[in-house]
């Protein structure tokens, strides 16, 4: 796929090939090849109908993927193959390079869109590449680009045995990055299909899954990347040496979190979608990274825990076992009213909420005696802890209320007596005397 560059000085005439009758036919052809790859693409769309939002192949039309261009530079390609046979090319072989820099810039900022979604310094690197891509291109059509190599190939310097220059470390620099990106696509179609079954409890077994198969395609590409650079592997020993040492003293706590992560996902005992309560903190568990865990409560706020607190910790699972949850109200009644009915009233309002289970039953006991009324304590169970539990306890409060309300059932305020001893009674005023007039 290579492109016989038009020099520099003679721009002129590369102006004026686009002027020749045969470039309008070329022009219909490559929109032709545009239409042919539109159609194949939304053929393979709808054959293979990806459910993720994100993918690299088809995007979220069918021409914002890598399919869609990588298709149009090969019909491109043989279109431009078939046409110099018999005729001079000038439009095809410029669409070309540039159909190849758009390919290059999809799978770069598609397979980083994929991998670290919602990361900060996605966007800067997202135009770099394009910009490098875009700056290449110009650079191969002109002509400009071998010149500029054999520039960069004079400038070398020598270490130990290796003979090093500008050009080699570029090449092996966009080398590096090309396996790198490789390596992430692999893992994040692995990662998809791992995680394609977003319930149950095989869910955390899936994401240790995933998170060493991308940790082990990183290290096997970082590896390829840094011997495709020109750098001795051998010599790596010694560097290994000294981050183990660094790791056993400076980033004991840092290992102790990865290691922590992977015995978590791996023995099952906190898995995503359970309710546990750390530090007096409770919610359910939304993400378990290999670093940290990711706890968001009912009211919306999330907190992250490192693996290693969910360890050595004690941790309470209120999920582990039994998503059932159980949940309880307490109610004061009048002295003076019905057992029975309290009782009964109470099981009713929390039977009529949807999300009680009714087995086991709403139960409603006489807890106590308290010092202003019968204190009873009304139990429910509940199996979706994760959707609130203060506004299924006000629903049930207000329909108790409700129901007391209409049977006449006192709630009664707070009542004191306050006996007096050892005090004299008060002696009566005697009256004023009378100085009416006989």
């Amino acid at each position: 796929m290579t492109a016989t560059p038009i020099p520099i000085d003679d721009f002129s005439l590369w102006l004026s090939s686009f002027g020749q009758p045969t470039v309008l036919l070329e022009l219909a052809i490559l929109a032709g090849c545009g239409l042919l790859a539109w159609g194949l693409v939304a053929l393979l769309r709808r054959v293979f109908s990806p459910d993720e939002s994100h993918s690299i192949w088809f995007g979220h039309g069918l021409v914002d993927g890598v399919l869609f261009p990588t298709l149009l530079l090969g019909l491109g390609f043989a279109a431009r193959t078939l046409w110099a046979t018999s005729h001079p090319v000038h439009l095809l072989r410029i669409a070309i390079p540039v159909l190849l820099a758009l390919v290059v810039i999809r799978v770069g900022v598609k397979v980083l869109q994929v991998a670290f979604h919602q990361a900060a310094w996605l966007r800067p690197i997202e135009r770099t590449i394009s910009w490098l891509a875009w700056l290449t291109m110009v650079l191969w059509v002109s002509g400009l680009l071998p010149v500029l190599l054999n520039e960069l190939d004079q400038i070398h310097w020598k270490i130990g045995g290796s003979k090093l220059s500008v050009r080699t470390l570029i090449e092996g620099v966009l080398t590096a990055c090309a396996v790198l990106l490789l390596t992430l696509w692999i893992s994040a179609a692995i990662e998809s299909r791992l995680l394609r079954a977003t319930s149950g409890s095989e869910l955390s077994l899936r994401k240790a899954a995933s998170n060493a198969t991308r940790a082990l395609l990183m290290f096997v590409g970082l590896m390829v990347a840094l011997t495709s650079v020109g750098i001795d592997l051998s010599a790596l020993s010694v560097l290994g040496g000294a981050v183990g040492v660094g790791i056993g003293f400076g980033l004991q706590k840092l290992a102790a979190n990865y290691v922590s992560g992977f015995v978590i996902l791996t023995e099952r005992s906190m898995r995503i979608g359970d309710i546990v309560r750390v530090d007096n903190f409770e919610g359910r568990i939304t993400d378990i990274r290999a670093r940290f865990t990711v706890i968001r409560s009912a009211s919306g706020r999330e907190s992250i825990v490192p693996n290693e607190i969910l360890i050595t910790n004690r941790v309470e699972n209120l999920s582990l076992t039994d998503p059932r949850v159980s949940q309880s109200t307490v109610i004061s009644v009048a002295y003076d009213s019905d057992i029975d009915q309290v009782a009964a009233l109470l099981v009713e309002a929390a039977a009529a909420q949807p999300r009680v289970l009714q087995d086991p039953a709403p139960l409603a006991s006489l807890s106590a005696f308290g010092a202003d009324g019968l204190e009873f304590t009304l139990g429910y169970w509940i199996a979706d802890p994760e959707a609130g539990t203060l506004g299924l306890k006000s629903d049930i409060n207000r329909a108790i209320l409700a129901a007391f309300r209409a049977q006449g059932i006192d709630i009664p305020f707070p009542q004191r007596v306050l006996h007096v001893t050892g005090a004299q009674p008060a002696s009566p005023v005697p009256a004023a005397p009378s100085n009416a007039r006989a």
